[in-house]
Order: structure tokens, then C-alpha cells, then sequence
């Protein structure tokens, strides 16, 4: 009888793989040759294409995210125009297949160009599309969501001197991604976030129609500008006000080590750079036994040396510290190093390191000062085997000035300081099993210093730890999205449920952690 059991479990489950196999055949088929009417076949890749594998390789930003047991797409598509996309959407309707959004490969948890359950999807890879047009005289832009932050910085630089954009610090990274997150870098306190200064944007619906800011409504707009772009639709294009910048801007790095009071140094830090000159900006990154204060400054040296002085004297800062430049020479000066120039924005490449290095990052926010008995005792933790390092980026200034239900982005005023934790391991030789259980090990020690009621958190670093979505009749499953969309969003976690059930009612556009319909899910 056991036998029998196991021959007739044996043979369901061989049926079972059989009929899910010719289901993504089908579903695949379907969607090809729905795409052959529309979209240029060169622009299309599936798994036997030659280019497909490098293709999708090559954002890649997370090598753990390349293994062969990693739940890959049947299908990748390079859109070329607004069309493509349409097309692309309607077609993955028709067939059943979803669509993932690829703009710079950066999230954290690799959702843009893999799946953590496996079922079939298609990867809409927005890298040809990926232009910027600055306009100096009315100080605004255009950009495509495939293009770079590095890309759309250096265009910035080229049209005028005088003019910039508060996004991040890494130039490899998609501005589709980073926009539709929030975007914060080193002009936060003075300009907010990168969705601060959004001022128009073109997205494609799940009924595959062109919308801009007027026709996709302003909760929709609303929403697409820190909630997360992909769970709306496919944002094609960003319209964003660029900022004055001076012609002379001072940036600094000075590493203090634990020897030459570090702890002391942090824990001042905390209490004065939140509350400096807007034009100034301090960030800490802790690795090891050193701290790097990392600074700029819209201005000049002559200006920065008595503020630094009267205001933050125990980093010791002196004027041999100074380096000063335009603002575009700062941005591949802070975040390549000293060797760096404004052409390197424009490489696309992954490097060997990223390629060869995986990595698992998560994020919290403080709102009261970590005393110095805890500094001293993180300090401690940071000198371990294979522990991490934290990345601290003051608040303050402007981020704090725009109020908390104005964007879906929360984290403003009462916010002292973001952290950033990340832990990297050589692929060749490790499975990331221990740096991985080192992240979680000190978030977890650090959850008595940071927000609590919710545990704040960062949706561009993303962490599937927080919590995944629960799939109920086809629909992500609202109440369960709030274990970790409350992390994120706060309060606004349910207007944005409500917009997702404006434009995408059916749940087309979802992933592990998108925005699950309000309507729907009740």
C-alpha cells in the first residue's frame, strides 16, 4: 500500500511539473508573438538567445542574486520608446505573464530582475532607455527611468555650472529605482529628497495607457514619487526641477580612529550635524575602528573653516582638510575618490568587485541620541571577524521641512539621523551565511536606540527580512503588506493602497514587497 502511495505521489507530482512546465511555454509563446507585432525582434531576448544571459548579468549589482538556483525571467525586453513599453504591458496582460522593472540593477533584494517564489515573469530592462534633457534657462529636466544618476548628473553639469540635483551618491544607479524610492545623497539637508523636486512624469498603467501627472490623478502621482514606482505601473519618464549650486563647493574627508576618540567624536556628531547651516552636510561612515566624517559644503573653504570651528570643533577640522571644486567635480570626487573625473559618471559597467562581492544591507532611523556607553559598545561589535559597517546620513534642514503626508516618503521631522547597515562577503568563497547573520545579529541589538511603533526603515534599501507579501485570491494581501509597508510608509502606507487600487486593481504589478491594492484587500 506505502508503495502505492509513493508510485501515485510520484506520478502527480511528475504530472503536476509537466503541466506548470507547458503552462510557461505557453504563456511564454503567447507573449512573444504578441510582442513580434509591436517591438523590433532585437529587442527581445529569451533564454536561448546568446545575449540573454550577459544581458541580464549586467545590472546585476548583487552577484548573490546569480545563482543557478535564483528564479530567473523567460523573457527580457529593451523598450526604445514609450511604445515599446505600452506593448510590452498590454501584451503580458493578454498572455498572463507579469513584468518585472529594471531600470540600474540596484535593489537590495534583487526584485527588479529576480523572483523569490518561482513563477514566470518577464524583465522590462529600461536601459536603451535612458536619456536627459536639461533645460538651464527654466532649471529643469527631463529624464528617462533608464538612465543613471552619474548620467543625469554629468548632462546637469555640461548645460551649467550653477545648477544640480539633491539624489544619491552612487552614479551606477537607476533613476527609475532611486526616484520612485525617494532618492536622498549629501544636499538633503539643503534641497530634500530627489521626489521632492519631481515635478511632472510619464507612466504606463496596467491598461498599457500613457499618463502624465494630470491623467494619472493626483493620488497616483502622489504615489509613484517614494511608494514605489513599480507596484503602479511602469514610469517612463521623470520631469525634475534642478537646484543653485555655487560656483565653488568644499568637501572634506577626515577618518577619526577608535584610538583618537571616535566614540566621543559619533556621539557629538549625533547632536550637531542634524542642526548645522542647511548649506553644510556631515555623513559618518563606521567600518571597523574608524569613523570617515565625509562633508559637503556649498561653499568655500574661507566660509566652512570658522563654522566647523565653532560648531563641531571636536572633529578637529583644519583648512589643510579643504578640497574645493565645482559641485558636478564633487560627485565622483565623494564617491570614486580623488583619483576620479566627471567622466567617470558616465561608466556603466559593474566593476570586478561589484561583480565578485555579494552583499545584505537594512536600514533604521533615529530619533533620540545613542549614548556614548552604546557607541563605545558598537564600536566593539564593528571589530568582530566578518562584521559590517554602518553608513549615517544627518536629517535636518529641508528633509525635515516637508510634512510627512506630503510625499509618501515619512521619515522627516524629529529625525536625527538615517543608518544604513551593509555587510559584504567574496562570492568565490562564501555563501554570505555569516556576514548575513551578523547584519541581523546587530539590527536586533539595535532595536532599543532607534524608532520603534513602527521600526522605521528605508524603502530604498529594501529588506525582505521586514516582511513579504501574502498572495490571496491573485491579490497581494493588504493586511499582511503592513507588517512591512508600515516600516516604510508609516501612515501612509494605506493611501497608498488606495492609489494601487486607483490604477492597478487586479494586482498586475506586484512583486514580494509592492504596494497591494486597498479595495481589493480589505
Amino acid at each position: 500500500m506505502a508503495m502505492v502511495k509513493t508510485s501515485l505521489a510520484l506520478i502527480f507530482a511528475f504530472f503536476f511539473f509537466c503541466y506548470a512546465s507547458t503552462t510557461v511555454s505557453s504563456q511564454q509563446d503567447a507573449f512573444l508573438k504578441c510582442l513580434s507585432a509591436s517591438i523590433p525582434s532585437q529587442l527581445v531576448f529569451t533564454p536561448s538567445s546568446a545575449s540573454f544571459t550577459p544581458l541580464l548579468k549586467f545590472s546585476i549589482r548583487n552577484p548573490k542574486f546569480f545563482s543557478p538556483s535564483t528564479v530567473r525571467p523567460v523573457v527580457i525586453v529593451t523598450p526604445t520608446n514609450a511604445s515599446h513599453v505600452q506593448a510590452t504591458v498590454l501584451c503580458g496582460r493578454q498572455s498572463g505573464l507579469r513584468i518585472r522593472v529594471r531600470s540600474g540593477g540596484h535593489d537590495y533584494e534583487g526584485l527588479s530582475y529576480r523572483a523569490v517564489r518561482s513563477e514566470p515573469f518577464a524583465v522590462l530592462d529600461m536601459s536603451l532607455l535612458r536619456s536627459v534633457r536639461v533645460d538651464a534657462q527654466s532649471a529643469t529636466a527631463w529624464v528617462d527611468s533608464g538612465a543613471q544618476l552619474g548620467e543625469l548628473y554629468y548632462a546637469i553639469g555640461k548645460a551649467s555650472n550653477l545648477l544640480g540635483f539633491p539624489a544619491g551618491l552612487c552614479p551606477t544607479v537607476g533613476v527609475g529605482g532611486h526616484f520612485s524610492g525617494g532618492g536622498f545623497g549629501m544636499l538633503l539637508r539643503k534641497y530634500g529628497m530627489a521626489i521632492d523636486n519631481v515635478i511632472d512624469a510619464v507612466l504606463v498603467d496596467a491598461k498599457g495607457r500613457l499618463l502624465n501627472k494630470n491623467t494619472m490623478g493626483s493620488d497616483v502621482f502622489w504615489a509613484i514619487r517614494g511608494g514605489g514606482g513599480e507596484s503602479f505601473g511602469v514610469v517612463v519618464s521623470w520631469q525634475v526641477r534642478l537646484v543653485p549650486v555655487p560656483p565653488k563647493v568644499t568637501v572634506f574627508n577626515v577618518p577619526v580612529t577608535a584610538s583618537q576618540g571616535a566614540v566621543d567624536v559619533v556621539t557629538r556628531w549625533q547632536q550637531v550635524a542634524p542642526s548645522l547651516p542647511e548649506d553644510l552636510f556631515i555623513r559618518v561612515v563606521v567600518q571597523q575602528q574608524t569613523a570617515s566624517f565625509q562633508s559637503l559644503f556649498l561653499g568655500t573653504c574661507d566660509a566652512l573653516v570658522p563654522v566647523m570651528s565653532s560648531r563641531f570643533p571636536e572633529l578637529r577640522f583644519s583648512r589643510s582638510d579643504c578640497r574645493e571644486m565645482t559641485w558636478i567635480q564633487s560627485v565622483p570626487y565623494i564617491y570614486l575618490g580623488s583619483g576620479s573625473t566627471v567622466e567617470d559618471l558616465l561608466n556603466r559597467s559593474n566593476t570586478a568587485s561589484v561583480l565578485s562581492t555579494g552583499n545584505k544591507a537594512t536600514s533604521d532611523y533615529v530619533r533620540q541620541a545613542i549614548p556614548r556607553a552604546t557607541w563605545a559598545s558598537i564600536f566593539s561589535q564593528l571589530a568582530q571577524p566578518n562584521a559590517g559597517l554602518m553608513i549615517l546620513d544627518p536629517y535636518g534642514g529641508q528633509i525635515a521641512a516637508v510634512p510627512e503626508a506630503a510625499t509618501p516618503y515619512p521619515h522627516r521631522a524629529g529625525v536625527l539621523y538615517n543608518i544604513q547597515y551593509m555587510n559584504f562577503w567574496s562570492v568565490a568563497t562564501s555563501d554570505g551565511a555569516v556576514q548575513t547573520k551578523w547584519i541581523r545579529d546587530f539590527y536586533a541589538f539595535m532595536a532599543p536606540h532607534v524608532s520603534a511603533n513602527p521600526r522605521e526603515a528605508y524603502f530604498n534599501y529594501r529588506d525582505l527580512d521586514l516582511g513579504v507579501n501574502v498572495v490571496v485570491g491573485n491579490v497581494s494581501s493588504y493586511q499582511a503588506g503592513m507588517v512591512w509597508g508600515q516600516k516604510y510608509f508609516k501612515g501612509n502606507y494605506q493611501r497608498l493602497a488606495m492609489a494601487k487600487a486607483q490604477i492597478d486593481p487586479d494586482d498586475y504589478f506586484r512583486n514580494e514587497q509592492s504596494v497591494p491594492p486597498f479595495a481589493m484587500s480589505k
